[in-house]
């Protein structure tokens, strides 16, 4: 059994009924664990309308949420450190979602596999709005 987390490209995708929503359907099946960063969650409902909010606390209600605590922020600052030390940018929110993955040990499955370059997150690539 695997855990997946599931970044904000990923819920929109399965929201819109696309590719991610098969996929999720063919994980719970299969007994891996679709899991959420609370992140995500703002960004869904920040940009839903409100004809959708049944479909979105539906999808919530059958994902794992990741915990944000201590660890997983100074991981993601020491990121963002590390990195800008390098000269590229990682947000804030894309550093707090891979580290709530790295937390709950799982996977983190992306639209956008190159705003998670951090070595020590197991990105899946999932196509999206295909």
């Amino acid at each position: 059994m695997a855990r997946v987390l599931l970044d904000s490209t990923v819920l929109i995708d399965a929201l819109r009924g696309k590719p991610a929503a098969s996929r999720l359907r063919a994980m719970r099946r299969t007994g891996d664990e679709p899991w959420v960063c609370v992140i995500s969650i703002e960004e869904i409902w920040r940009g839903i309308r409100p004809d959708d909010e049944t479909a979105v606390r539906r999808l919530f209600r059958g994902l794992r949420l990741a915990p944000l605590g201590a660890a997983e922020g100074e991981r993601a600052g020491a990121w963002r450190r590390e990195f800008a030390a390098g000269g590229t940018t990682l947000h804030q929110a894309d550093c707090l979602i891979a580290s709530a993955a790295v937390g709950v040990g799982a996977t983190l499955a992306t639209g956008n596999p190159t705003d998670f370059p951090m070595a020590d997150v197991s990105v899946d690539h999932w196509p999206v709005g295909r």
